[in-house]
């Protein structure tokens, strides 16, 4: 039997396949790259698959499961091509998208875009008010939902052509009753449609993010559910009798039916496998302080993980091409800077890199593709950095004449620079981007990089990663064994995992009888959800992990931090242990807590979670006195930081074994990526195969 991780990204799709049983083709690890088909990730998706079967000799029909990470949702909200959404809404509040909070994108600019009003997912048309009142605190019923006008209202959405329905009514997290009244009439007027509920999507207080990340569930959900099942169709087309299940943006994976009902759940399901797969290898090594540095083709996604864990973005900071989501992410930024980010000088005269990018067709202009743009690619070819007949193993034979013709007319010549100084320049600026990303991401959150390694992966990473570990200080560069399918891998070391949610507004320290047993009552309504979707997937119960948690805060604050909720009875002596951990984590976050605050609870969260099998990288073989000779290859001219122009030795990483040190200058050749080493620097392979680069002592 075998696994397949699928990951799809902007310039190529990567798999990794790993053979479980001794009578098929043997225990092994197989890796493959395709070029991603932008007009419909499926058809890479498929011929990788197919490919990387003929590559390990493995019959198609011992495939057991697939874990895909796809950007299909992703790329619909960048893009905005989603569907024609209509809304029902509480009489009076059909502008909460337009309004929001009030927020100025950037406080002191006069020339700023609020994305929510000047491309709404919602148009104000299609949003349309309903009279029903539910009030707070326990959801009592003040004004009856009006049925004919809901009928009314769908009648008007149906002869506007839209494509999906949201209900989103004011106080719906406190009493579901009339968004699911109304969900069945739409649905019994609009058989077709896709239709969703906010107590569903994100059952929470904050109208406003409630709203608009139902929005997004609807407008990206026809699109994204279409995808997915023309997807399991092909594998079932293909004799692939496999299981199918797509990484979420919280890191875990679900099934496709459930995705289907809340892709918003897999906005950012691309970048969270790269973050997993780093977090794996470094845990193989015993790395507990990393920051993970994934640059593919079109993006740098970069997230910091501290002491081995991986953090989840506090909900105020979830962000998706401008609209607020409050789904669980990995906390991660990604910014346009990737192998293919194209170099041009602005109108100004500006020297600029991306974050526009040449993508996998035509690529950048060594691909020979009818590109003419230089990319960061072209860069690294033109300074030997890459070597052009090797790229992929010699399966990707790129042009170097092109890549120096396409920087001289692009950048030299209108700069009046050498083609070497303005190749130096794509990289510098490049780097300085990336860099400039990590700080936001671990120094202005009060993170040290000197503590941390930096590590790169991703068919563009490791070359560059020497450059950003010195800009940010850290402490060394750590390079996976497969950094070109670390995402892949990725796929393949997470855990089936769903959340479930409910709002409860109540003081802990005071709180009273009636809210204690409600509070018991929330909870065991969500475990026993979880649970049930757990075993809808054939989990057994002696393998599932639940947690539950608290999502809390001081009076006057406007968001929550997480507190674990002890398991059994809930009591309040558990309590009391819910608000010392809040203090805690409050104190992590922002350095200072108020210990005789009172700690109000706003969300309690339930999430299940099944144990997977991990993916089983093999241990390396110790060195020898002869292995660094054996994996020399040749060596070429390669131009450095510093303007240096050095003969440069090319080895054979997968040649080299544990225990190894490689001086440089030097690059490490791989089929999916290339390692540098600079001169002053050295790099050493541990037993697991991952490689350490570090400045000389």
């Amino acid at each position: 039997m075998a696994r397949i991780g699928v990951d799809v990204g902007g310039t190529n799709t990567d798999l990794i396949l790993e053979t479980t049983v001794k009578d098929s083709v043997g225990k092994g690890i197989f890796e493959h790259k395709v070029p991603s088909t932008t007009e419909d990730q499926s058809i890479a998706v498929m011929r990788g698959i197919l490919e990387i079967c003929d590559k390990a000799g493995l019959d198609k029909r011992e495939i057991e499961l697939i874990v895909h990470g796809t950007t299909v949702a992703t790329n619909i909200s960048i893009e905005k091509n989603g569907a024609e959404v209509g809304m029902l809404t509480t009489k009076g509040f059909r502008d909460i998208l337009h309004i929001g909070r009030h927020k100025r994108p950037h406080n002191f600019s006069l020339h700023f875009d609020a994305t929510w009003q000047s491309s709404p997912l919602v148009k104000r048309r299609n949003r349309i008010p309903i009279n029903e009142r539910i009030l707070p605190p326990h959801g009592q019923v003040e004004v009856p939902l009006d049925e004919q006008e809901v009928r009314t209202a769908v009648a008007t959405l149906k002869e506007r052509g839209v494509q999906a329905v949201i209900i989103g009514f004011l106080y719906s997290f406190l009493n579901r009753e009339h968004e699911q009244k109304a969900k069945e009439i739409v649905q019994e007027m609009m058989p077709g449609a896709f239709v969703c509920c906010s107590s569903e999507v994100v059952d929470v207080m904050r109208e406003y993010e409630r709203f608009s990340t139902t929005a997004m569930n609807a407008y990206v959900g026809p699109s994204t559910s279409h995808y997915l099942t023309h997807l399991s169709s092909q594998l079932r087309e293909n004799s692939i009798d496999a299981d199918l299940r797509i990484m979420q943006s919280n890191g875990g994976v679900a099934t496709v039916e459930s995705c289907c009902e809340r892709p918003v759940n897999i906005l950012m399901s691309g970048p969270a496998g790269g973050v997993i797969g780093g977090h794996h290898f470094a845990q193989l090594d015993g790395e507990q302080n990393i920051i993970t540095v994934d640059i593919g083709g079109t993006s740098a996604d970069i997230s910091t993980l501290s002491d081995g864990q991986i953090k989840i973005m506090n909900p105020r900071d979830s962000y998706v091409a401008g609209y607020p989501v409050m789904v669980p992410m990995i906390d991660l930024i990604t910014i346009g800077a990737g192998g293919g980010s194209i170099a041009y000088v602005d109108e100004a005269g500006g020297f600029q890199v991306g974050p526009r990018s040449a993508g996998s067709n035509p690529g950048p202009a060594c691909y020979n593709r009818g590109g003419t743009e230089p990319a960061v690619t072209d860069a690294n070819i033109v300074l030997g950095r890459l070597d052009p007949d090797q790229m992929l193993g010699g399966d990707l034979n790129l042009d170097p004449t092109l890549s120096a013709k396409a920087i001289k007319e692009k950048i030299a010549d209108p700069l009046g620079l050498s083609v070497k100084d303005a190749a130096l320049g794509i990289l510098k600026i490049v780097n300085n981007n990336m860099a400039l990303a990590i700080r936001s991401n671990s120094v202005a959150r009060g993170v040290d990089p000197r503590d941390f390694v930096l590590m790169p992966f991703g068919g563009a990473g490791p070359v560059h990663g020497p450059a950003l570990a010195e800009e940010v200080n850290a402490k060394a560069v750590f390079v996976p064994p497969a950094p070109g399918i670390t995402a892949a891998a990725g796929l393949l070391t997470t855990n089936l995992q769903y959340e479930a949610t409910r709002s409860l507004l109540c003081d802990l320290d005071t709180i009273s009888d009636q809210n204690l047993s409600r509070l018991q009552g929330y909870l065991g309504q969500l475990e026993e959800e979880i649970i049930h979707k757990l075993r809808d997937d054939g989990v057994e119960p002696d393998n599932m992990l639940l947690t539950r948690l608290a999502e809390c805060r001081y009076y006057g604050q406007g968001f929550e931090l997480r507190a674990t909720i002890p398991a059994g009875e809930v009591t309040r002596e558990g309590l009391q242990a819910v608000i010392d951990t809040f203090h805690q984590a409050h104190e992590t976050d922002y350095g200072y807590c108020f210990k005789d605050a009172v700690v109000e609870l706003v969300t309690l969260r339930v999430i299940g979670n099944a144990e997977s099998s991990k993916l089983d990288w093999p241990l390396s073989e110790a060195a020898g006195a002869d292995d660094l000779a054996a994996a020399f290859m040749y060596e070429r001219p390669t131009v450095f930081d510093d303007g240096q122009e050095c003969m440069t030795p090319r080895y054979h990483r997968k040649a080299l074994k544990a225990g190894q040190q490689v001086p440089g200058p030097a690059l490490l050749m791989q089929h999916d990526s290339t390692s540098l080493v600079p001169p002053g620097w050295s790099a050493s392979i541990s037993k697991y195969g991952n490689l350490f680069i570090s400045k000389d002592q």
